[in-house]
């Protein structure tokens, strides 16, 4: 391979999904030159383009947010942060109607009063309109150009990063005075829509330079699909009423708080949906809301109001989990000087407490933390001085440069860590026992990662470096997991079946060779029942 492409820029934006454009925006808008590289194409790639989401767009009215905010604290276990819902909810409000006159997004009228309905996007529109924005506004955006690893000067400010061009076969090495991390979460390479770029890119990176790590315990989300899609709608399966094989009702389950029964039930025999609770106008509202659910269907011959059709879970992580990269001041700094997070790759605790689910919540704080991660980029870098770049450091070593010559390849890696982390019966249905096995067998992964796993050329070490963020990624989660001996959020453990009001806090973790747990006070108390 020939030297690497050179570049520099003072925002280096990594990702290319809401939370990523949203970032280049506002680090445009705040003065700052800004380039955007992306593992796909901007504005296809990623878990938003190809889906339709409801946005947390509430009118600043004081009963509609407060109830707006009050909707999910009890289950997120009551470690969401008012302060933080309130910056949220200005933000969105403020993005959404920018996004409708300056994004220019054709958001759908009121039949009566024909004001715009600004509750929810198109995935590809959205997505189609933000790539033509953050052009327009002079952000040079680089496809096909997954990030590798981050550049650290010598007090270990980030600085730049490292990776490689698919389309130019070429190496790159991009300097900068600041960088987001937008990379999105990790779903383990689950299959579920969207998330094949969601391996957990920036969490390796980040965890490489020795950020800190914030509620991964709740990183097991799963979403209700249909037998063999890849559609995670779950809010749909509100409607739906589940059955046995034999043609009984499975009591319990739903798509909220009754889905670890159908977990259950799974394990032991299959579990059929039909969305028989949907009216004649809910269902043309649900289809016009979300016509790839049904695309599905319609190709088997299936109608999923009176047919019942086989369903299953496939696994979300962090992209529907609240787990991800700390952040630590109102900018989404991190706790690495010159790194900020952004959207899933960031910890959503502070809106969403320990559970979420798809939509509203995650696109508020995509848009939202987006917008300020790029605004606090942008004027890290144009007030700190810049280091002589031709002395910055290369932060990555799992998949990179191996430790010894022992040889392990990135599909074999792939798959042992998703014999750990995919199954529900171990990281949904979650026993103390079976989390410790899992977490010991990751380690002895992680092992084998970083003396063996390496790529000679640049495609190869794109799947080596995923290969190696799922790991890192699953054992942050399961020590999380071991560390809250309770069950608060999407984080259930049936050997510790209660919530402990003592354990009210944040599980805070780090470090790759060896993974360490802390805990920083949550901002929300846990109401006393009397």
């Amino acid at each position: 391979m020939s030297e690497p492409w050179q570049s520099s820029t003072d925002v280096l934006v990594i990702g290319g999904g809401p939370a990523a454009c949203w970032a280049a925006i506002h680090a445009r808008e705040a003065g700052a030159e800004v380039t955007l590289v992306d593992k796909g194409y901007c504005g296809t790639s990623g878990a938003t383009a190809p889906s339709g989401t409801g946005v947390w767009y509430v009118a600043p009215e004081h009963e509609a947010r407060a109830k707006a905010k009050a909707s999910r604290e009890a289950l997120g276990g009551y470690l969401a942060d008012h302060y933080w819902m309130d910056r949220v909810l200005d933000q969105t409000y403020t993005n959404m109607n920018r996004l409708a006159v300056e994004g220019r997004y054709p958001f759908p009228a009121d039949p009566e009063s024909g004001a715009q309905l600004r509750t929810g996007v198109q995935g590809p529109e959205y997505m189609r309109r933000m790539r033509a924005w953050v052009k327009r506004i002079g952000v040079r955006v680089l496809d096909h150009s997954p990030a590798l690893e981050l550049l650290v000067d010598a007090d270990g400010v980030v600085r730049g990063a490292a990776g490689y061009q698919r389309r130019e076969d070429r190496d790159y090495r991009i300097a900068a005075g600041a960088v987001v991390v937008a990379t999105g979460g990790c779903a383990f390479l689950s299959r579920a829509l969207g998330t094949n770029v969601d391996t957990g890119d920036g969490a390796l990176m980040a965890a490489e330079v020795g950020a800190r790590f914030s509620g991964m315990e709740f990183s097991n989300a799963y979403g209700i699909v249909p037998k063999g899609s890849t559609i995670t709608k779950t809010a749909y399966y509100s409607y739906a009423t589940f059955f046995h094989e034999d043609g009984r009702v499975v009591e319990g389950a739903g798509s909220a708080k009754g889905r670890s029964v159908i977990a259950q039930t799974l394990l032991s025999e299959k579990v059929f949906a039909q969305l028989d609770r949907a009216d004649a106008q809910v269902r043309a509202q649900m289809r016009r809301g979300q016509p790839n659910f049904f695309l599905q269907f319609d190709r088997r011959g299936i109608d999923p109001f009176t047919d019942r059709f086989e369903v299953d879970l496939l696994a979300e992580g962090t992209v529907r989990g609240t787990g991800g990269i700390d952040i630590v001041d109102d900018d989404c700094a991190t706790t690495v000087p010159g790194l900020y997070a952004a959207g899933d790759a960031a910890t959503r605790e502070r809106i969403c407490g320990g559970f979420t689910g798809g939509g509203s919540h995650n696109a508020a704080w995509a848009m939202s933390s987006g917008s300020w991660a790029g605004r606090g980029a942008a004027l890290f870098s144009l007030h700190t001085p810049w280091p002589d770049t031709r002395t910055l450091r290369a932060a990555g070593r799992a998949g990179i440069r191996p430790e010894n010559s022992a040889s392990v390849g990135a599909a074999e890696v792939v798959d042992t860590a998703q014999r750990e982390l995919l199954p529900f019966e171990k990281n949904f249905l979650r026993h103390g026992d079976r989390v410790g096995a899992a977490a010991r067998e990751l380690d002895a992964l992680w092992a084998r990662v970083t003396g063996g796993l390496y790529g000679r050329s640049g495609p190869e070490r794109v799947r080596a470096r995923e290969a190696a963020a799922i790991t890192a990624v699953g054992r942050l989660m399961y020590r999380s997991a071991l560390a809250r001996t309770e069950s608060r959020g999407m984080s259930k453990r049936s050997d510790h079946p209660a919530l402990d009001p003592w354990q009210h806090h944040h599980i805070v973790s780090g470090g790759l060779g060896e993974v360490w747990t802390a805990t920083t006070p949550a901002a929300s108390r846990t109401p006393v029942v009397a």
